[in-house]
């Protein structure tokens, strides 16, 4: 009868443990199937593992690993995905350091590491993206330069818009990209698309800096993409370009005229003054970043839009970032695949091939990708279908993983480990001087081996926007005397973006202190319990401000504490006081229900406001 391994126990806590034996290593395998091994001590692995699996790789029984995150907390399956934080907790009790290795194959094309020969690369036009405040004539400024590029002899302008188009100057091409602002260039980056090469901010010379101006300065540092500046609407009275250079220079946008490298153009959109301009000095900027690629290679690049055609099905629009798309050539784009039927160009012209930086749109594909989606040309029918198809398992593996974006506990781990140079934090604040206050506070914790950007202070609610930033930039958020409402909360937490929020200022800076040294935050965590917006108001002179209400998420408690949000910002702190479905007293109400409410001490409520039940429950 086989031994079993003595491992210590509280009966036998000097027993040893069993020898590092890896039964990987023992059977045959095929090596470009082998995704996890013990070597040297040290388990490796390139995508998620099961129990059992782990349980080979490192000679432990199953039924130990079961039991181990039981006590943790954790109740696994033999059969169940392990996430890379549970993988490490694992190793590290029964001895073992742990690795995981990212297998770069044609599947994975995103993480190719694409190594042209210098001779074959040449010079390609730029891609740019048009960014700035709604008001500010953005528009105006990509219909100017669209219908500056409108043929005489094409009646009625260009016949179809594929969300991209080229101006050519002087011999040189550009590539515009329409996006509906900086929220859709940052939901391609959150995608791991990174498509722009400069982008225009557009600030209108009569009204200045404005918050989505700095949004789009924020989103377009983020990305790291050198920002040319148009200073618009010159035809106006009321221009003044240098009000418009001063605030700039808050934002750390310093231009040339004062020893800065941000280079201003003062335009109307309007008139088409300066639009020319604009235009050689996006050629000279290109210029000096040398943009070139390799057009004798297969294509490879990002799907700019997509639908759904009634008469042509599935109908994309592609930016070919490097090599040449033929339309011999059959394409894997996301999770699916198809052969190129027809390209065409904006102005519906049809193309038998697309090199470096040009848009052109596409039919063929078996269903209709997502914005963001890379896409890579195979020359092979069945090589494209096999590479779809093992990116489909991928994804749903790695969506059974559940493995999240960067958190404070992850920061922790990972400063524990040596792993971590940049720590990217979004802040919002109640103010604008406190937000600022914050920003200048945390980037001033930066030490030789980490450094802490803040990618965006502003002032105002948790949005949607900020929890897109985040998710695209690796960040967590701080907000200050702020909250975000229900369908914020749900999209972070659904792309796996920590919030973190706090009222007093040296907490929060403790909290990141200790983050970056690697200790454990003991705090004490808020439970959200629910959500419920006031939408009358009934005063009672005997009984004070009644607010009647509708929960629109999770369940309100009575004598629970709450907090209540006006725009999004706290505006008082305490206990609810009384909690009524029509004329009973009730411990609770739910999602989709109506009850009447009091706020302990407070009667200053107003149709709108959002009442926030919550628990404080402590952490590590």
């Amino acid at each position: 009868m086989k031994k079993k391994p003595n491992y210590p126990s509280k009966k036998n806590p000097n027993a040893s443990r069993p020898q590092r034996v890896s039964n990987f290593e023992s059977r045959p395998r095929n090596k470009k199937e082998e995704y996890a091994k013990v070597n040297g001590g040290v388990f490796v692995y390139s995508k998620p593992v099961t129990v059992a699996e782990l349980s080979k790789a490192i000679n432990v029984p199953s039924p130990a690993i079961i039991k181990f995150l039981f006590l943790q907390g954790k109740a696994v399956t033999i059969n169940q995905l392990l996430d890379d934080e549970t993988i490490g907790t694992i190793c590290l009790e029964y001895d073992y350091d742990f690795k995981k290795e990212t297998v770069v194959d044609e599947a994975n094309f995103e993480e190719l590491e694409i190594v042209d020969d210098p001779d074959s690369l040449q010079e390609r036009p730029p891609v740019v993206t048009i960014m700035g405040h709604v008001d500010h004539g953005k528009t105006t400024l990509i219909d100017a330069i669209r219908n500056s590029h409108i043929v005489d002899t094409e009646a009625g302008g260009i016949s179809q818009n594929i969300g991209a188009y080229q101006k050519e100057i002087h011999g040189k091409k550009i590539t515009f990209i329409d996006t509906p602002g900086h929220a859709a260039f940052t939901a391609m980056r959150a995608r791991g698309a990174s498509v722009t090469d400069i982008v225009v901010l557009v600030v209108a010379a009569d009204d200045g800096v404005m918050p989505q101006t700095i949004e789009a300065i924020d989103h377009a540092k983020a990305a790291g993409v050198p920002v040319i500046v148009a200073i618009n609407k010159m035809d106006k009275p009321g221009a003044n370009p240098r009000k418009v250079t001063e605030e700039l220079m808050a934002h750390e946008l310093v231009a040339e005229e004062y020893g800065g490298d941000i280079i201003t153009v003062q335009i109307s959109a309007k008139t088409g003054a300066g639009i020319d301009e604009l235009l050689e000095n996006i050629i000279l900027k290109a210029e000096m970043l040398e943009l070139k690629a390799n057009p004798s290679r297969y294509a490879i690049g990002t799907v700019l839009e997509a639908n759904l055609d009634k008469g042509e099905g599935p109908k994309a629009t592609l930016l070919v970032q490097n090599g040449t798309l033929t339309n011999a050539d059959y394409v894997v784009v996301g999770e699916t695949y198809g052969k190129i039927r027809r390209m065409t160009d904006e102005h519906r012209a049809v193309l038998k091939s697309a090199g470096p930086a040009t848009p052109v749109s596409v039919i063929g594909l078996s269903a209709v990708p997502s914005a963001g989606d890379r896409f890579m040309a195979f020359p092979e029918e069945r090589q494209a279908r096999e590479i779809a198809e093992k990116r489909q398992l991928n994804k749903t593996m790695a969506q059974r993983s559940g493995t999240a974006a960067l958190s404070l506990a992850d920061l922790n781990n990972l400063v524990n480990a040596g792993k971590v140079k940049d720590i990217n934090i979004v802040v919002k604040a109640d103010s604008d001087g406190t937000a600022q206050a914050l920003k200048a506070n945390l980037e001033k914790m930066s030490t030789d081996t980490i450094k802490v950007h803040v990618l965006s202070a502003s002032a105002g609610a948790i949005s949607d926007n900020d929890v897109l930033l985040a998710s695209a930039s690796g960040a967590f958020i701080y907000g200050f005397n702020v909250r975000p409402d229900a369908r914020v909360r749900q999209k972070a937490e659904e792309s796996h973006v920590e919030i973190r929020l706090h009222k007093i200022i040296y907490e929060l800076l403790d909290e990141m202190e200790l983050a970056m040294k690697g200790m454990a935050v003991v705090e004490k965590v808020e439970s959200i319990t629910g959500q419920a917006e006031i939408r009358h108001i009934y005063k009672i002179s005997k009984v004070g401000t009644i607010g009647g209400s509708y929960v629109t998420s999770g369940l309100i408690k009575s004598g629970s504490k709450i907090r209540l949000l006006r725009s999004g910002v706290v505006i008082y702190e305490g206990k609810l006081g009384s909690l009524k479905r029509y004329k009973d007293d009730v411990k609770e109400v739910k999602e989709g229900y109506e009850c009447g409410l009091t706020i302990d001490g407070y009667n200053d409520i107003k149709e709108g406001d959002i009442v926030e039940g919550y628990e404080l429950v402590e952490k590590k």
